[in-house]
């Protein structure tokens, strides 16, 4: 029976190094997807500087809304 504890033990360990592997992976994958997103933002204002503008202030009018319209949280409270 203490073999089948051990298993039990060595397959739980397998699936924490895993999951910290899948981690990276995710972390690495966004960080690309955010690079990716800042090059093709530099590309479109050095390109079609009007439509850069207008995405920007899409951006920034969504961003103020949603800081409105999301309600309080206790972290928020305290600032």
């Amino acid at each position: 029976m203490q073999w089948l504890d051990d298993l039990d033990d060595l397959i739980a360990a397998v699936g924490l190094i895993s999951e910290h592997i899948r981690r990276f992976f995710l972390a690495l994958f966004f960080l690309g997807f955010a690079s990716l997103a800042l090059v093709a933002g530099v590309l479109l204002a050095l390109r079609h500087p009007p439509l850069a503008s207008a995405t920007a202030v899409i951006l920034f009018v969504t961003l103020l809304y949603r800081s409105v319209t999301v309600p309080r949280t206790a972290f928020r409270q305290s600032a």
